[in-house]
């Protein structure tokens, strides 16, 4: 088996690609690509609800970012 990786954000490039596999009786499967990792996304939504709520701690100058993050 070979596997084609085709890389257009062309709507019209993936129509005749489509048409053409059909035509030739290709078998294929569509996989859009995620950017981020599903798992970073809920991370960075969870600690925007955070932020929401007034869950954060305010870093003033000079203060040891290790005391910060030992606190909790």
């Amino acid at each position: 088996m070979t596997t084609l990786t085709i890389k257009t954000e062309k709507e019209e490039v993936l129509k005749a690609v489509r048409a053409l596999l059909r035509d030739f009786k290709v078998a294929f499967e569509e996989k859009e690509e995620q950017p981020y990792d599903p798992k970073f996304v809920a991370m960075i939504k969870e600690s925007e609800q955070q932020v929401k709520e007034g869950k954060t701690v305010k870093y003033e100058a000079d203060t040891n970012l290790w005391d910060l993050v030992n606190s909790k």
